[in-house]
């Protein structure tokens, strides 16, 4: 798989996820063998505006694969208004977010809300590509906006058009949100079929056998990863491997899952504060106890965290209710 001037075997990639894929999450994954990672979404407009916020979320040190920024936005002028501004930070491609379902990004015309307009779907891509000093641009779309509006084909064309170096394809509506069992692979096999620019199959990929299957059955050049990731980076080099039709790695052990969660929680205060990382290390810890005996005290004592060393106390707890 071709991305600019870069090449990628068979594999995965860790979707953006808001709230989640901050820089120590996104390094995990990298360092686990996601093919690229990509940042939380970033406003458009709050970054035209000078926010602070907005512009600490494209943050992103010693990560080891490439990195993109995600933008979201309705309008092409502020759109690429925002790629000018950003290229003062070090990364390796945009991407355009067209896949969001939340009402608070929809209602403002951006995110999934713009499955229903494939013509500003192009030029919105057009007006980032133009403004990117020559780094790819990307784009994460989904299905379309309901039933009545499957347009992942036309946007996706669209999007080709405008000089769109890759498109990820979430297989289900925006009205679909994340209904378990209701990814359309032939949607994704579709748009495949459809453009010449790689394309990336997203929506439960759960395991490297659900990517293999859903790469074998579409013919997309790779999977995106979101949810399945959370707690269990290991799910990047199980692909990878699959793809690539080499033996499984071993699955890691308790002591390797919980070092990871120290390891990341440990970079999340070291670059948000303790005060601002503790409260959102909480939901990434929860992830890593799936699986484990007395998973239900254990997520109780997740919510607890408040402090670094809470990790110890959270520990001792996994190994106390008979985990090894």
């Amino acid at each position: 798989m071709q991305l600019g001037n870069m090449t990628f075997a068979p594999g995965a990639v860790l979707a953006p996820m808001a709230g989640f894929t901050d820089a120590a999450c996104r390094r995990l994954a990298a360092n686990h063998g996601a093919l690229y990672t990509i940042s939380e979404m970033v406003s458009a407009k709050a970054l035209t505006f000078g926010d602070k916020k907005s512009a600490q979320l494209i943050y992103n040190e010693n990560n080891p694969a490439p990195y993109g920024v995600q933008l979201f936005g309705a309008e092409p002028e502020t759109m690429g208004q925002a790629t000018a501004l950003i290229q003062k930070y070090k990364f390796d491609f945009i991407d355009i977010n067209m896949g969001c379902p939340a009402p608070k990004i929809n209602s403002s015309g951006a995110g999934s809300k713009l499955m229903l307009d494939p013509k500003n779907c192009g030029d919105i891509v057009a007006a980032v590509v133009k403004e990117s000093q020559g780094k790819p641009v990307t784009v994460k779309m989904r299905a379309g906006w309901d039933a009545d509006h499957i347009t992942a084909v036309e946007v996706a064309k669209a999007c080709e058009a405008a000089g769109a170096a890759l498109v990820a394809v979430h297989g289900r509506t925006r009205e679909q949100m994340y209904q378990p069992g209701t990814v359309d692979w032939k949607i994704i096999e579709a748009v495949k079929k459809a453009v010449k620019i790689p394309v990336l199959g997203n929506g439960d990929i759960e395991s490297a056998a659900d990517a293999l299957a859903m790469v074998n059955a579409t013919g997309c050049d790779g999977v995106m990863v979101g949810r399945a990731a959370l707690g269990d980076p290991w799910i990047f080099a199980e692909i990878r491997a699959a793809l690539n039709g080499e033996p499984a790695p071993e699955k890691p052990t308790l002591r390797q899952r919980l070092e990871a969660l120290r390891t990341q929680v440990y970079e999340m205060c070291e670059e948000k504060g303790e005060w601002v990382a503790m409260p959102q290390a909480r939901s990434q810890a929860l992830y890593y106890m799936k699986g484990l005996k007395g998973a239900a005290a254990l997520r109780r004592a997740c919510c607890q965290l408040s402090h670094y060393e809470d990790l110890d106390e959270l520990f001792q707890k996994v190994y106390d209710a008979g985990n090894r």
